[in-house]
């Protein structure tokens, strides 16, 4: 019956989310939101993706691991694909918010790395997160409202906020000079921690776009 493959379909689908908790293989292509991962057997499968997870992936036709998740519809199975745990952990509960869906969650998991974005969450920067793309002001709230003191921060809050601030503002400024916003986010990602203040970290992300 129809109710019956319905019911198939809901079990098949919730063994699949429980199973497929990494995956790894070839990275074949980067697209503007995901990636192709050729697995064993020649199988390839479309991951979705955060611009930070994009950036930080090597190069194509290296091997790499991923933390997943799928999001099991009712026309369609998604899988979503994190360089770590902490990441896949703070999907799971941003998309535990009411209003906020797998696509919104990763938009706002693009907005900056994952422990200033905790930091942020705590600090209740909701000006912050409203740079994701589709959250609005009051979906940052309700983000704020629900997480604010559930998640922990690897470090220090104020100082984390002002590097959020500050590779926010380097990502703006080099988007101004012609470079993509996947661009921008990649050449921060390279940047030696140890390199301090705007215009020194300006100018390392510019050399390291050289290369």
């Amino acid at each position: 019956t129809e109710a019956g493959v319905k019911y198939f379909k809901r079990v098949w689908s919730a063994i699949l989310a429980y199973m497929i908790q990494r995956i790894s293989g070839t990275l074949l292509s980067k697209k503007t939101n995901a990636l192709i991962l050729e697995v064993a057997g020649g199988i390839s499968f479309r991951i979705f993706a955060s611009p930070h997870t994009l950036s930080v992936l090597p190069a194509v036709n290296t091997h790499v691991l991923l933390f997943t998740y799928l999001h099991v519809r009712e026309d369609a199975l998604e899988l979503y694909g994190f360089p770590n745990e902490a990441e896949l952990d703070l999907f799971e509960k941003l998309i535990s918010v009411s209003g906020i869906g797998p696509k919104s969650a990763m938009g706002v998991l693009g907005v900056a790395k994952t422990d200033q974005l905790i930091a942020a969450i705590n600090e209740g920067r909701t000006e912050l997160i409203t740079r994701a793309s589709g959250i609005g002001k009051k979906t940052a709230e309700r983000v704020v409202l629900e997480l604010r003191g559930k998640l922990i921060s690897p470090g220090g809050s104020q100082e984390t906020l002002t590097l959020m601030e500050s590779d926010m503002e380097l990502e703006e400024t080099l988007m101004s000079l012609g470079y993509s916003r996947t661009q921008a986010k990649t050449a921060l990602q390279k940047i030696d921690p140890n390199i301090q203040g705007f215009k020194e970290r300006l100018k390392a992300a510019l050399q390291g776009m050289k290369r």
